[in-house]
């Protein structure tokens, strides 16, 4: 078994920031990628931002140059600072794991509950 927990959401004003943090526990034999997604009411969940064990990323065009992912592998934990907050912004950001469980050695993709993020305008 495998757990997500996000943290670091809330409400900001436009043109603010904030910091998510993700953090894997659990069964774990390995890691391939974290990543973020977010979604608003009525529309598919999107992509965000994703970092591989290796360290490389890959960013939706709507945040490149504002949001930052970064990860720490030692700590099983992922982050995205978040700078230069617009209202379409706001949305439930997830956190999502590439997992290879121990001790089947399978790999799975696995969730958090997700955290709100609001800017106002």
């Amino acid at each position: 078994q495998v757990q997500l927990v996000e943290s670091g959401g809330g409400l900001v004003q436009a043109g603010g920031s904030l910091r998510l943090s993700c953090a894997a526990s659990g069964s774990i034999f390995s890691i391939t990628a974290m990543g973020w997604y977010r979604q608003v009411p009525g529309k598919q969940r999107e992509l965000v931002a994703v970092i591989t064990s290796g360290g490389s990323t890959n960013y939706s065009d709507s945040v490149k140059g504002r949001f930052t992912i970064s990860g720490d592998n030692a700590k099983n934990t992922v982050y995205l600072q978040m700078n230069s907050l617009k209202p379409e912004d706001t949305a439930v950001y997830y956190c999502k794991g590439v997992v290879t469980t121990t001790p089947e050695y399978h790999e799975y993709d696995y969730w958090g509950q997700g955290t709100q993020v609001t800017v106002s305008s």
